[in-house]
């Protein structure tokens, strides 16, 4: 083809070369946005931000707890079990157990720790480079994870590992990207963040009915939810009150939800702003009568993916900028779609591992120990009775006092608070402990023993030390069952909680007590 050198009047304009049309890599890993398409520029930014500031209220958390859960004097040391890792699996270790903790388990490292997750959360929420604040705020919480055994057993800790591993490949470049116009979000780590939304709710779904709990089944489920979760608010205690069909409407809806109306996300635009705007007002319902920490925080935040920019402008937000053109490095479109589309398969064949052939597990298994492609399932079986363990110690054996707790049920008089995201992992371990006997969760027996050498790290844990740094002659673990007062009773003596005392939890143990070894921090390995 021969082209016009010079165009004059009324000459014809030479022809433009055209783009060639990008490859179904860049499409699905890339930036490339057809002309016309929904953009997510503003919910991106709006998503980054927020989950910032859930590593920061994370990280938070921790720097009150970090060392009586899991330091040198702990309930749990670290050191004392990635020593037991590396016995076990010499070859392996790094592998079964990724944590920065192996360069040391101290009290500085921990601290070390916590600060690097602080800052890389305020540079995240800053937007100040957010890939690289992803990045070490992701590692230092999967560190933190991977050595808190017991105390990092929570679908929570996986959600956010797996919502931080994707949203490196959605946020854009740089060091102040801004909007980051120049580089929208890919298709893929957009739609495997959706994922990751849709399976929390569905996945909670299934197992409510695949469970075969009859509190679902005969719709009586929220009968009692709000005075047995681990951490009531006084909300809870006014929604408490509400009568049964409240309750049946609000466990069905819960079902219809989670079953159904989630699916929305896979259909037109017009549908998926309505399961997110039903989405919310669900989450909001939640995170007012119960403290579960960031868990609901997070599928909040994961919500504003599926509203698109012209949603936002709609809301007074600034028009975004067209999609640019160009194309992204050929080997970071190959990293990219390998590391989505492992994850991706992880979280299929981890659904339904029954049904997938055993070597077909291996890539889902190889990536357990990193908690970034879960499989979920909340409130499977409902908490039928709330029971409360409480630890007291004594100074002669004959009269004991209650270590005091600074979030859980207590004391009947005092209001139960709002404090998620904050979340108190040794008092949400308790929980789950009363539900179970001590020989089941022997740290409750460890947690004893640190109390009778009153351990200051582990006397942080609680609202106050009744024997002011002295040591007690002998600790115990006693259990409550607890339950919601009424509204008279409530009038009439301005108690929260009614309980009755039920007997020794775990065994009361003084000096002459012969503990296991591994109860006692520091020993050693066998």
């Amino acid at each position: 083809m021969r082209l016009v050198e010079s165009e004059g009047p009324g000459q014809p304009r030479p022809p433009q070369p055209q783009p060639e049309p990008p490859s179904h890599l860049v499409r699905l890993f890339g930036r490339w946005c057809p002309p016309g398409s929904s953009v997510y520029l503003w919910s991106r930014w709006l998503f980054l931000r927020s989950l910032g500031l859930i590593f920061f209220s994370a990280f938070y958390s921790l720097a009150f707890q970090i060392h009586g859960l899991i330091g040198p004097r702990g309930i749990l040391p670290a050191a004392d079990y990635l020593r037991l890792i590396a016995r076990a699996y010499p070859g392996q270790r790094y592998w079964l157990a990724p944590t920065l903790l192996w360069l040391g388990a101290g009290d500085r490292a921990l601290t070390a720790l916590v600060v690097v997750g602080f800052i890389a959360s305020a540079l995240l929420v800053a937007n100040l480079w957010p890939r690289a604040a992803l990045a070490v705020a992701t590692v230092a919480f999967m560190s933190f994870v991977t050595a808190a055994q017991e105390f990092s057993s929570y679908q929570s800790d996986g959600m956010l590992l797996e919502a931080g591993l994707l949203s490196l490949f959605l946020a854009p470049p740089g060091l102040r990207p801004r909007l980051g116009a120049a580089h929208p979000p890919s298709w893929a780590s957009l739609w495997l963040l959706r994922w990751e939304w849709f399976r929390i709710y569905f996945e909670s779904g299934v197992v409510k009915l695949a469970s075969g709990d009859p509190e679902w089944r005969h719709l009586t489920a929220m009968d009692h939810y709000y005075e047995n979760g681990p951490l009531p608010t006084w909300l809870g205690w006014y929604a408490h009150q509400l009568p049964h069909g409240f309750h049946a409407a609000t466990a069905l809806l819960t079902l219809v939800v989670e079953l159904g109306l989630v699916w929305l996300v896979f259909l037109p635009r017009r549908f998926r702003l309505a399961i997110a705007l039903l989405a919310t007002l669900l989450q909001i319902g939640i995170i007012l009568t119960a403290n579960y920490a960031f868990l609901n925080y997070l599928v909040l935040v994961l919500g504003l993916l599926l509203v698109d920019d012209a949603a936002w402008e709609r809301l007074g937000f600034k028009p975004v900028p067209a999609c640019p053109e160009g194309q992204p490095r050929r080997w970071r479109l190959i990293a990219a779609a390998a590391a989505l589309a492992w994850v991706f398969y992880a979280t299929l064949v981890a659904f339904l591992p029954s049904l997938v052939p055993r070597p077909l597990l291996a890539p889902a298994t190889a990536l357990e120990p990193f908690r970034v492609a879960n499989r979920f399932g909340l409130f499977a079986v409902m908490t039928r009775a709330r029971f409360e363990i409480e630890f007291q110690g004594s100074r002669d054996g004959v009269a004991w006092v209650a270590y005091p707790f600074r979030y859980k049920p207590q004391d009947p008089m005092r209001a139960p608070g709002i404090y998620a995201p904050y979340q108190p992992r040794f008092e949400w371990n308790l929980w789950f402990a009363s539900l179970a006997s001590w020989e089941t969760y022997p740290w409750v027996l460890a947690t004893e023993a640190r109390l009778l050498a009153a351990e200051p790290a582990v006397l942080r844990l609680f609202a106050g030390d009744p024997f002011h740094g002295a040591r007690p002659k002998a600790v115990r673990a006693v259990l409550w069952q607890y339950w919601f007062t009424d509204r008279a009773t409530r009038a009439r003596t301005g108690a929260w909680w009614r309980r009755h005392l039920l007997g020794l939890y775990a065994p009361e143990i003084d000096d002459s007590t012969v503990l296991p070894a591994e109860i006692q921090p520091g020993a050693p390995v066998p």
